[in-house]
């Protein structure tokens, strides 16, 4: 499966921007989890690894929090490749609005 890799730097810390993205995953999953399937999160310390079905398709990575940066590896099947540039552009702008 392909991956993407997306960087987003912040100036917030390693333990804000931590508290920050959990708080925001509760609040995708609690407003979205009726489209997500299979659900899986496991944090250990500062990633979490998570994998789910959405609109038929298999996807999972890992986020890390370090202290001026978020790393995203996601894996994505074949045929969300297509979306990759708008996927990455997304996520960079969720990202820098939540990590400012």
């Amino acid at each position: 499966m392909p991956h993407v890799l997306i960087e987003v730097d912040h100036a917030l810390g390693q333990d804000e921007a931590l508290r920050r993205l959990k708080e925001k995953l509760a609040e995708v999953e609690s407003t979205h989890g009726d489209q997500v399937k299979d659900l899986r999160q496991q944090w250990d310390g500062n990633t979490l690894s998570a994998s789910c079905k959405a609109l038929g398709m298999s996807l999972g990575g890992t986020l890390t929090v370090e202290d001026s940066q978020v790393k995203i590896d996601a894996k994505v099947p074949l045929a969300a490749m297509v979306f990759k540039a708008a996927i990455e552009q997304r996520v960079r702008e969720e990202m820098s609005l939540l990590l400012t």
